[in-house]
């Protein structure tokens, strides 16, 4: 049996929480490991919606363990929310299905300040963050300044600490106009917080390679996409952690090895929402009509997401740069009636053609995609269980998909009821 990690292979919104809870039905176990409370997942079972952000997609489901792994970013009064909002809902949270890892770095009220500070005085060169504090809250991470789920459980012994990361913020606040932050308020407010989050809290690295030990199906699901790594990624328009399937094992503490099978997930088309290149976008009535159709609206921020044609290109970059076995391909009825569907399947670069993305952000803005035209189909595929249901130029659309990224489709999903998903293998089998 192999354990498996599910990574965006664009630049998120592609699915994921659907395919998560999908394949959480076989697994024993569902790890988070990167990123923050900036991440949405929407799931819908037996025709009740439920938004996640911070928590694992297995939450919702009996019997599964839920881990909040160390390379996630925390939010502790939006975490309590989050457990507020499902326990309203009718899901039971206790520390039998949730874990947090103890070594995780906490998002504060002044990184939330600081993220929303600087993008508004960035004007036009914004990068386009959900203001949430996730990018200065990695920031006091590397800077060795953080302040840690397990600082938590003794706060008479986190003075020095919480003076050492005020001396880096309140310059930066005094710099810029605001207040200063006090050390006591800040500690009060962390005390407030204490019981909803502690009671959690555990050496995650154990109990992971514990139940990996007792021979445990392990999930693995990461946030956003791989073009919003912060190495990989279409750079400075990236998220502040690593997305590809690498940071599976350095943000839960479980080895490389431990790790089976990488699933990525990519719509039949694409999006992106804030700012940054996006080569085959169309700000026209295609762009229109993808959105509509396909509801592209933010489940975090309630952002419009820009539209545009599936980019074979950076697909097929994010496949190697995460070592991904298998595309599972979501939301191909929402190319349902159109005649011509077309794919970016290169690039021109000052009158030279490419078959890669260029790292470098000038180079980034001047590519110009080079397009193939593709028929579309008449019927529907919408709630197709089997790829006999498919009309026959859908199937031919995923062949082709398959060849210009170079990866098979081990999936098919075609709405966002779980059980509406075409599987052609098994993450979970060898």
């Amino acid at each position: 049996m192999a354990n498996v990690a599910v990574v965006g292979a664009q630049w998120g919104d592609e699915g994921k929480g659907k395919l998560v809870d999908w394949l959480s039905e076989r697994a024993d176990v569902v790890v988070r490991f990167q990123g923050g409370h900036n991440a949405g997942h929407t799931l819908v079972i037996d025709g009740v919606t439920y938004k996640l952000s911070l928590l694992p997609s297995g939450i919702v489901r009996p019997g599964k363990l839920s881990v909040i792994g160390n390379g996630v970013v925390i939010d502790p009064w939006a975490l309590a929310a989050e457990i507020d909002k499902l326990s309203s809902q009718g899901v039971d949270i206790s520390r039998a299905n949730l874990r947090i890892a103890g070594n995780a770095t906490l998002i504060l009220p002044l990184h939330r300040d600081l993220d929303q500070l600087r993008e508004a005085a960035a004007g036009a060169g914004k990068i386009g963050t959900t203001g949430r504090g996730i990018g200065p809250a990695y920031e006091d991470k590397v800077g060795r300044r953080a302040i840690r789920v397990n600082d938590l459980a003794d706060l008479s012994t986190i003075g020095a600490k919480v003076e050492r990361l005020l001396a880096h913020h309140n310059a930066l606040r005094r710099g810029m106009g605001e207040a200063e932050v006090k050390a006591a308020d800040l500690i009060a407010q962390l005390a407030e917080i204490v019981p909803r989050i502690l009671p959690f809290s555990d050496a995650v690295w154990a109990l992971l390679d514990d139940m990996k030990r007792d021979g445990k199906r392990i999930l693995f699901e990461g946030a956003q996409g791989i073009l919003l790594d912060i190495d990989h990624g279409t750079y400075p328009y990236v998220t502040s952690s690593n997305t590809v399937a690498g940071q599976a094992a350095a943000g839960s503490g479980l080895g490389p090895s431990s790790i089976g099978y990488v699933l990525g997930i990519a719509k039949a088309y694409t999006t992106r929402v804030g700012s940054g290149p996006f080569p085959t976008e169309q700000e026209n009535e295609i762009g229109e009509y993808i959105g509509q159709r396909g509801r592209e609206f933010g489940t975090v921020t309630g952002r419009k997401r820009r539209c545009g044609w599936f980019d074979s290109v950076l697909v097929r970059q994010a496949i190697k740069t995460s070592g991904i076995h298998g595309i599972a391909l979501t939301k191909l009825d929402v190319l349902d009636g159109l005649e011509e569907i077309k794919v970016g399947v290169g690039y021109e670069l000052d009158g030279r053609k490419i078959d890669r993305f260029p790292a470098a952000e000038e180079a980034q803005k001047r590519v110009v995609p080079v397009y193939e035209s593709f028929e579309g189909w008449k019927g529907t595929t919408a709630g197709a269980r089997s790829w006999s249901q498919l009309p026959a130029q859908a199937i031919k659309y995923v062949k082709y998909l398959e060849e210009l990224i170079e990866c098979p489709v081990a999936l098919l999903s075609t709405s966002p009821e779980r059980e509406d998903t075409i599987l052609m293998k098994d993450p979970f089998e060898d």
